[in-house]
C-alpha cells in the first residue's frame, strides 16, 4: 500500500507545482483561523481523497482541507487516514520550496505509515511499521535513514520554524547551552530531525494534527521520537475531539528535564 499511497502523493505534488510554476494563479482566501488557502492546496486535497478513498473505501480520510467528521463520528475510528495536502502553504507563497504533502495511516490513534513529499524539491520521506524509514531524492535509489546521537563536542542543532517561532523555543534554546537554530518549514523539520541532520525540533507553539502525523511516523521508525512537551508520551491521533497537537519536542534521545521546562 505504500507504493500506491506515494503513487498518489506524487500526483498532488505535480498538481501543486503546475500552480507554483504560474504565480498568477496564486490565489488565496483566508480559512477561518485565518492562515492561507489557494488553489494548490484545493487541488492536491481533490487528487489525494479520492484516491484514498478508492484504495481503501472502508477508511475514512481527514483531511486538512475537508469538511470534518464531528468527533461523535470520529471517536469511533479504529484507523483513518490523516492527510495535509499542502503542509506550508506560508513557504509556498514565499516560493522557498519548503512545502510538502502529508499523509498517513493511523491505527488505534498512532501513525503506522507516513509519506512526506517536498515537491519543489522532489525529496521524499516515508515509513511503515516494521519497515523503516527512508529518504530518496530525485531519481535516485530510497536511502535508509537513521536518527543520530548527540555529537560531544558540537554545539545542539535545533530545528525551528521559518514563520512559526516562539519566546518558548527561543527559551528552549538558551537553556540547551551551545546551539546553532536550523531554519526550516512545513513538516520537512521533523523529518530534519528522521535523517540525523538535527537534534532535536521543539514545537512550543500551535500545530495541527495533520501537520505531524506523517512525518511522525518516519521519525519513529527512523528510531526518534515526538513526544508531548508536557507529560512526554508520544503524540497520539483523532484521540479526542480538539484536532490541535499539544506543544511537542521531536527528538532521537530525549533529555527529562525538557518536559519540565518546556510545559
Amino acid at each position: 500500500m505504500l507504493a500506491q499511497v506515494r503513487q498518489a502523493v506524487a500526483e498532488a505534488g505535480s498538481a501543486i507545482l503546475e500552480i507554483y510554476a504560474d504565480p498568477a494563479r496564486f490565489e488565496t482566501e483566508l480559512k477561518n483561523d485565518d492562515s492561507p488557502l489557494t488553489a494548490a492546496d484545493k487541488a492536491a486535497n481533490e487528487i489525494l481523497v479520492r484516491a484514498l478513498e478508492s484504495l481503501t473505501p472502508d477508511i475514512p480520510v481527514l483531511s486538512e482541507e475537508s469538511a470534518q467528521a464531528p468527533w461523535a463520528t470520529r471517536r469511533h475510528w479504529d484507523r483513518c487516514w490523516v492527510v495535509d495536502p499542502l503542509d506550508g502553504t506560508k513557504e509556498f507563497l514565499k516560493r522557498n520550496d519548503e512545502f510538502t504533502v502529508n499523509v498517513a495511516l493511523v491505527e488505534q490513534h498512532r501513525p503506522v505509515l507516513g509519506v512526506v513529499y517536498a515537491p519543489a524539491l522532489d525529496r521524499w520521506f516515508f515509513a511503515a511499521r516494521g519497515q523503516g524509514a527512508w529518504r530518496q531524492d530525485g531519481g535516485r535509489d530510497p536511502v535508509a535513514i537513521h536518527v543520530g546521537e548527540k555529537i560531544a563536542d558540537r554545539p545542539w542543532q535545533v530545528v525551528g520554524s521559518r514563520s512559526h517561532n516562539t519566546p518558548a523555543v527561543d527559551a528552549f534554546v538558551e537553556r540547551l547551552g551551545d546551539a546553532e537554530m536550523v531554519a526550516m518549514g512545513s513538516s520537512l523539520k521533523l523529518c530534519l530531525v528522521a535523517d540525523g541532520s538535527a537534534d532535536v525540533y521543539p514545537r512550543l507553539g500551535p500545530t495541527s494534527e495533520w501537520d505531524t502525523c506523517a512525518a511522525q511516523a518516519v521519525v519513529e521508525e527512523a528510531g526518534g521520537q515526538v513526544l508531548d512537551a508536557e507529560s512526554g508520551q508520544p503524540l497520539t491521533y483523532n484521540a479526542r475531539e480538539s484536532l490541535l497537537n499539544p506543544h511537542f519536542i521531536v527528538c532521537a534521545r530525549p533529555d527529562p528535564g525538557w518536559f519540565r521546562k518546556a510545559a
